[in-house]
């Protein structure tokens, strides 16, 4: 699957660098290329990444290729949003929601 601009992909192996030692706030959605809602989700994930360039970082993770990281976090069905800083998980959205549960999440942890 094509990227967006402003979105990266993480695997298990980067996830440390990528995800928990960046001090932004950072946004990783996991995935997987046979869900359908994910596929659906899409679109406002890169509605995010552009909306938040600079504020924050947006990743995408295939759990299929990945399953280390999915299984460290308790992630059961997908798409699963996590929040971290700091190497902290903040927040977690489960399945495609409107982006505006998206927005109103990011929004609480940038101020």
């Amino acid at each position: 699957m094509a990227q967006a601009k402003n979105i990266s992909e993480v695997s298990d192996q980067s996830f440390d660098n990528d995800v928990l030692k960046s001090g932004a706030l950072s946004l990783v959605d996991f995935w997987a290329e046979w869900c359908g809602p994910c596929r659906m989700l899409a679109p406002t994930i890169e509605g995010l990444a552009d909306q938040y360039q600079g504020k924050v970082k947006v990743f995408k993770m295939d759990v299929d290729q990945n399953p280390n990281t999915p299984g460290k976090y308790h992630i059961r069905g997908i798409p699963t949003v996590i929040l971290f800083k700091n190497g902290q998980v903040l927040d977690q959205l489960v399945g495609n929601q409107p982006k505006e549960a998206f927005v109103q999440t990011i929004e609480k942890h940038l101020g």
